[in-house]
């Protein structure tokens, strides 16, 4: 028997449509399939579980943040896979696979993870952080899913919000005690892996699970709305970081956002509102 925990509003509320083709795929196996939204006690629940359970995780990035962090601190089946069914699927890009790949194990990857700390909140998180545009991107997709079924284009959010309805601020970036000043900044994310926003690798170089344990801020600052438009669509493929005039990545282990003035946030997904900053602590002592 294999344990299919799904969420039915990953994919545009595709999610049990998708989870359920499993079926079909593995005809030889058996699968029991339990609505994540419907489970109010994670701890009753996988204590239903045999102690040998083979689980998978089917739905979206924010499927997997919104279960890691309701499972904070239990134990899990180390039989844990992911199916991914979400519209985004980032964290199954970071892992060089994609949309459509069979159930992957992912015990590992839910270890020893970042926190962000956001108004008092404290949230584990898999892929990143946005602030920004990014997170100005989530804020009005969320309001376009209120009122249509239609997929949200976040490109078309981003390009109109970087024209007309976004303005940057300024902030403050401090890495392990040291702060940087910038003006005008469009991103001010902190990655645990490369890619956000549905395929946007805005930290080329971040690996999750490397060896120093270390973090990624990318910070977009200094440029105008003509430039930083031409500029963008480059991030889906890394390259903004060769503008080294409006573009710096930097790397830590404590890291500290703050704006001035409040702004959308995103984790993994995630909208959080008017919020003017966020710390993020890997856990992992700086080095002096």
């Amino acid at each position: 028997m294999q344990y299919v925990l799904f969420n039915p509003q990953a994919g545009n509320g595709s999610g049990a449509q998708q989870a359920r083709a499993l079926d079909a795929r593995f005809p030889e196996e058996t699968f029991s399939y339990t609505d994540m939204t419907t489970i109010s006690d994670y701890a009753a629940w996988l204590g239903t579980l045999p102690a040998d359970a083979s689980l998978i995780i089917a739905g979206g990035d924010g499927t997997l943040n919104r279960f890691l962090n309701d499972t904070d601190g239990m134990a899990l089946p180390e039989q844990l896979y992911y199916f991914a069914t979400g519209s985004g699927n980032d964290f199954l890009h970071d892992l060089g696979l994609e949309k459509g790949a069979d159930p992957v194990p992912v015990a590992q990857y839910l270890r020893d993870l970042p926190t962000v700390t956001v108004n008092g909140k404290h949230w584990r998180f898999l892929n990143g952080i946005g602030y920004g545009i990014d997170g100005y991107c989530c804020e009005v997709g969320d309001a376009l899913r209120g009122k249509s079924d239609k997929p949200v284009n976040y490109t078309a959010i981003a390009i109109k919000g970087l024209l007309f309805h976004f303005h940057p601020a300024n902030a403050e970036v401090t890495v392990d005690g040291k702060t940087k000043r910038y003006r005008r900044v469009w991103l001010a994310p902190t990655m645990n892996g490369r890619f956000y926003g549905g395929g946007m690798m805005v930290t080329p170089d971040q690996h999750r699970g490397n060896a120093e344990g270390k973090v990624s801020v990318c910070v977009m600052h200094g440029s105008g709305k003509i430039k930083t438009l031409a500029v963008f669509p480059s991030i889906f493929k890394g390259g903004h970081v060769k503008h080294t005039e409006m573009v710096e990545i930097l790397t830590g282990h404590d890291i500290e956002v703050r704006f001035d003035r409040p702004c959308a946030l995103q984790i993994d997904g995630e909208t959080i509102r008017n919020v003017t900053s966020y710390s993020v602590h890997t856990g992992v002592p700086a080095r002096v």
